[in-house]
């Protein structure tokens, strides 16, 4: 089959790779038919990912139809039209029974790199180097999906492909943030970024309650983007204080919940030394803002994937001020069956997310659109069913 990978010379390129097989019965096989970039990829593409092999299938958010399944699925059969989960979860450790499948024991089959990395093992995840107990990823004709009664969704009839796509990693991502944020009715939020990832936790915000939602951004496309489909109020920091502007519409008082949600660092203020220092990759610029901005007792949520350690993080203020700070690695097996309900209703729509659609063999152009941010690219989504141009 054709898959877009990750080479040994540090590019990626369309191959042809093994088909998938089901490796025990809890697996099914699903033959994709469209697949998204997302930010969590980037790393991966500057080579700041540690285990990254030649032949690596990339991409973790992706929707197909189930061509096989083991015989200990339950949920799923031959034909069904399934978004999975960007995560892997077993659902039955003690994590998943305690209703934090994004904490799996399980999920991850090579748990010895991110056990020394973090201190615990941490879940697999799709599109992943192997060594790290990734799999396979979603960019390709066909993806092993295992426990497929966990991770895979049926898709309701009414809902389109081009919707339920974002069902797979990116809304229940700002679902997450926006519940382990404690949005509740009369919050104020701030995110920011308002790429794919942030859009959707400004229009979760607002499907539970708060009463603004304010999204940072230093690109024009993206804000018009946010205002139109969530309803955010929006701030530009090439041409506006950040941390004074929000002071500003909150009465001094500082947003209930900062969620820094992979927005992109503005560099066009003065860096300190630290800041100069400090690998570009590891400086959270937009969670030291919104530590510092968040009012007292409020609470700060990571949606962003850092690699290690970050220095230059400013402890002192999350402890005068009795911030929360939550990190979220989401897992759909909470939110992806009500998320998709609120699709098929209509209450939330996410289509105008996938702004450029390609074959999978012009899979590097699309990334290059996505990691650039050209053409008001927020997300390019591929399928193998296109045609090559040309």
């Amino acid at each position: 089959m054709r898959a877009l990978c990750w080479t040994d010379t540090g590019q990626i390129a369309v191959r042809q790779v093994p088909d998938p097989e089901l490796r025990n019965g809890h697996d099914a096989i699903v033959r994709v038919r469209q697949s998204a970039t997302c930010g969590g990829d980037l790393p991966l593409l500057a080579g700041r990912a540690p285990y990254l092999a030649d032949g690596d299938v990339l991409g973790h958010e992706f929707l197909g139809e189930v061509v096989t399944v083991g015989p200990q699925v339950r949920r799923h059969r031959v034909g069904d039209r399934v978004v999975v989960s960007s995560t892997v979860a077993c659902g039955s450790c003690w994590q998943c029974r305690s209703g934090a499948p994004w904490c799996c024991d399980n999920g991850n089959p090579a748990p010895e790199a991110s056990e020394l990395a973090y201190g615990h093992p941490v879940p697999g995840a799709f599109g992943r180097p192997t060594a790290t107990g990734g799999f396979a990823g979603g960019h390709a004709e066909y993806v092993r999906v295992p426990y497929a009664d966990v991770g895979a969704y049926r898709i309701p009839d009414q809902v389109s492909d081009d919707r339920a796509l974002f069902a797979a990693d990116a809304a229940p991502a700002g679902w997450l943030a926006a519940e382990l944020g404690g949005v509740r009715t009369g919050s104020v939020v701030a995110v920011w970024g308002a790429g794919a990832v942030g859009q959707l936790t400004a229009r979760a915000a607002g499907m539970l309650g708060a009463d603004r939602v304010i999204v940072i951004d230093p690109r024009d496309d993206r804000l018009r983007m946010a205002r139109r489909h969530t309803d955010a109020e929006t701030i530009d920091p090439r041409h506006a204080d950040v941390p004074a502007e929000l002071r500003e519409r909150t009465g001094g008082r500082g947003p209930d919940v900062c969620v820094e949600a992979v927005g992109p660092a503005w560099d066009g203020r003065p860096r300190s030394l630290a800041d100069r220092f400090t690998d570009a990759a590891e400086r959270p610029p937009a969670v030291r803002e919104a530590v510092h901005v968040c009012r007292k007792g409020g609470t700060v949520v990571v949606l962003g994937e850092y690699a290690g350690y970050v220095d230059t993080f400013p402890l002192g203020a999350v402890g005068a001020k009795g911030l929360r700070v939550r990190g979220v690695r989401q897992h759909g097996a909470r939110h992806v069956p009500t998320l998709l309900e609120r699709m098929a209703r209509d209450e939330l729509r996410t289509e105008h997310l996938a702004t450029h659609r390609l074959p999978l063999e012009e899979g590097a152009r699309g990334y290059a659109l996505f990691r650039d941010r050209r053409d008001g690219c927020v997300r390019a989504v591929f399928s193998p069913d296109l045609p090559p141009a040309g």
